[in-house]
């Protein structure tokens, strides 16, 4: 399948432990992750009311987890297809391939934590719609 005709998927990471102790889930690239990671980061503190992400990239794969709190996730592909994920448990992640214009909201108390296959580059954001849907549309 090309690049271009990738969609973004739901990630089941595995969890280890039980109430008492509490719990650890674990993101390998053998095995769980899609790509070898290069760039961890996170955001937090994100007022409800703020819509984050609304761009894309040209190579960068990501993997979005809500380490706390919710996250809605709306992506879109270059056909127009859009899908809705809400993000709540820290043993899931969302994979996002290349060319998919996404945005974030959150909930007050909201963590999120993002693997990223490259490092930072401006170059790869294509942070403009009209951009993205000329691009790949």
């Amino acid at each position: 399948m090309e690049d271009r005709e990738r969609k973004p998927y739901l990630i089941e990471f595995p969890v280890i432990g039980e109430p008492s102790v509490g719990f650890i889930s674990i993101a390998e690239t053998a095995g769980v992750l899609p790509f070898d990671c290069k760039r961890v980061f996170w955001t937090y503190n994100t007022p409800e009311s703020i819509l984050r992400g609304r761009h894309a990239h040209y190579a960068t794969e990501q993997v979005i987890i809500a380490v706390s709190g919710r996250i809605l996730v709306t992506t879109e592909l270059s056909s127009s297809e859009v899908q809705v994920f809400v993000l709540e448990t820290p043993c899931q992640g969302l994979y996002v391939p290349p060319n998919v214009w996404h945005t974030m909201q959150y909930s007050s108390q909201a963590v999120q934590l993002v693997l990223a296959s490259t490092p930072f580059e401006e170059a790869d954001y294509i942070r403009d719609y009209a951009t993205f849907k000329q691009v790949w549309g």
